[in-house]
């Protein structure tokens, strides 16, 4: 089977994650030869078996003319591989591929409307045109696919909903506990410094993600701050990004953010490590006590997963996506509420038996995630729409 995956919207975040992991999963397969098309920005930070064939899209390409590139341009380079099957891993299909064509959908922001109530509420406009045009897109892509997977069952139910479409599919994004926690490199002196710089009494609590406003930063930061005022608990919560412009991919605005620290009064208390690599992450988890997060669109997070196999028990925000994934490993708050994320923090810090117990769930439910297991489930599905080369 000649199989075709278009890569080139995968540029950070989720999209590097899927491509790092999945690609030599596919390499292994006997019987499948694989093409990527990929970015070359993205290229230089990926590394695949010399079995796979990578192609480039143009530089410089904007999403609007990355999607017009993919649209007539893209069905010539499928022709010229002779591909069976297309695999679009970035949301939008190909309207008229030439092969049949599974996409993988994987952006709850297209159907949220709390997304849209957020950006309006902060007046960003641009990023809200932006939104309905991309989500018309995403909608019609369910539309023109042979079949859409989507990471969760939640996330499946809602396509479904949004679109009528019943060819939607559910498999979950896989985990590799080998990869993980394979380098054993120490951090850098200055991040090491920074994990360190709490006293042995602080309740450490650690939040993985870049700046942007879906992941619902101010909610954290409130919830910090009652939790040193009303409570008086020495707590830091730690970042894994930097709050300031020119470090925050994207068109998110970081100042309001910013302020609202400042506002707060807890500079103090909000650690921002910055960017840490993949292979490092385990390192932060395993200083921390909990994971927090407050997202209030997802459609399955990697880090719950993460913070799961590191035994952080985890305080999540009320979303169907993250009770699939997490189960009795967390505890849930509604996601607009400072005041419920405190209360779930504070009464985990005070419960050892209960942070005991979820952190052995967790560590079992991270081990029911597998990259092998979501590649067979894959080619499967495949499999299901082309017959096999002789």
């Amino acid at each position: 089977m000649r199989l075709f995956v278009n890569g080139t919207a995968a540029s950070a975040g989720g999209g590097l994650t899927y491509l790092r992991n999945v690609i030599p999963h596919l390499a292994r397969q006997d019987d499948v030869h694989t093409t990527l098309a990929i970015d070359p920005n993205a290229r230089g930070q990926l590394s695949f078996p010399s079995s796979v064939t990578v192609l480039e899209s143009p530089r410089g390409q904007g999403a609007g003319q990355r999607f017009l590139w993919e649209q007539f341009r893209m069905p010539a380079q499928i022709k010229a591989a002779e591909a069976d099957i297309l695999l679009s891993a970035g949301n939008f299909a190909l309207r008229k591929s030439p092969a049949p064509q599974i996409l993988l959908s994987g952006n709850s922001l297209y159907l949220s409307k709390d997304f849209v109530r957020d950006l309006r509420e902060r007046r960003e406009y641009r990023m809200l045109a932006e939104h309905y045009s991309r989500s018309a897109l995403a909608k019609r892509s369910i539309v023109w696919a042979d079949c859409t997977v989507a990471p969760s069952q939640a996330f499946v139910r809602e396509l479904g909903q949004w679109t009528g479409e019943n060819k939607i599919v559910a498999i979950h994004h896989g985990f590799d506990h080998d990869t993980f926690f394979r380098n054993q490199t120490r951090l850098p002196a200055e991040t090491q410094s920074k994990l360190e710089s709490s006293s042995s009494h602080a309740l450490r609590l650690l939040f993985v993600s870049h700046y942007n406003y879906y992941r619902n930063f101010e909610t954290l930061f409130r919830a910090v701050a009652l939790l040193r005022q009303n409570h008086g608990k020495d707590v830091k919560l730690f970042l894994t990004c930097r709050l300031s412009q020119g470090e925050s991919p994207g068109s998110y605005q970081v100042k309001r953010a910013a302020a609202l620290i400042a506002e707060l009064g807890i500079g103090e208390n909000i650690v921002q490590l910055g960017h840490i690599p993949n292979s490092l992450l385990h390192n932060v988890y395993r200083a921390c006590q909990v994971y927090v997060t407050a997202s209030y669109a997802e459609t399955f997070a990697h880090p719950l997963v993460e913070a799961m196999a590191c035994r952080l028990p985890v305080v999540a925000s009320d979303l169907t996506v993250h009770r699939e994934i997490c189960r009795d490993a967390a505890i849930y708050f509604n996601r607009f509420s400072p005041q419920e994320l405190a209360q779930c923090i504070l009464e985990l810090s005070q419960r050892q038996e209960m942070r005991e117990k979820m952190s052995n769930a967790g560590e079992v439910r991270s081990h029911e995630f597998s990259w092998s297991r979501h590649v067979e489930e894959l080619l499967t599905v495949m499999r299901s729409l082309v017959p096999m080369r002789a």
